[in-house]
């Protein structure tokens, strides 16, 4: 009897949990993100550019930055669009977006990328990256609203 009454406790506290969480999500919306970023290094690099987000009919300047260690040589320029989700304000775009990948860039290319930040907003994004650029690397890029 004992074990049946705390189930039902964990089954109640799992559920009211559920709800918040689906309920807290819901309300999450979504936006528009434009990037242009330039990254140059050797060894370490380091990146940096702005761009805009554009949330509820409004548009907000962001600037970026960052650093990569590893194996990195050359420079590029990397020109990125798509949506961020999960934010409520547009303060939830700004934080540390980190990254693990390897990349090479001759002349041009595409490029693709996910990120998530410690607010759990997601960026998801797709472009062109121009210059020279090979790179196995840890990278980190800091947004922040201007």
């Amino acid at each position: 009897m004992k074990m049946s009454s705390a189930i039902r406790i964990a089954l109640v506290a799992l559920t009211a949990f559920a709800g918040a969480v689906l309920c807290s999500a819901s309300h999450a919306e979504e936006g528009t993100v434009s990037l242009t970023i330039y990254k140059a290094g050797w060894i370490i690099g380091g990146s940096g550019g702005g761009g805009s987000l554009n949330f509820r009919g409004r548009s907000y300047p962001l600037s970026a930055g960052g650093l990569d260690y590893g194996l990195v040589f050359g420079g590029s320029k990397t020109m990125l669009r798509g949506r961020v989700s999960n934010i409520n304000r547009p303060s939830d775009v700004a934080g540390v977006y980190g990254a693990a990948g390897a990349g090479l860039a001759v002349g041009g290319g595409a490029r693709a990328i996910v990120l998530t930040n410690q607010k759990g907003a997601v960026l998801e994004l797709s472009g062109r990256q121009v210059g020279l650029m090979a790179n196995v690397d840890l990278s980190g890029l800091a947004i922040t609203l201007k």
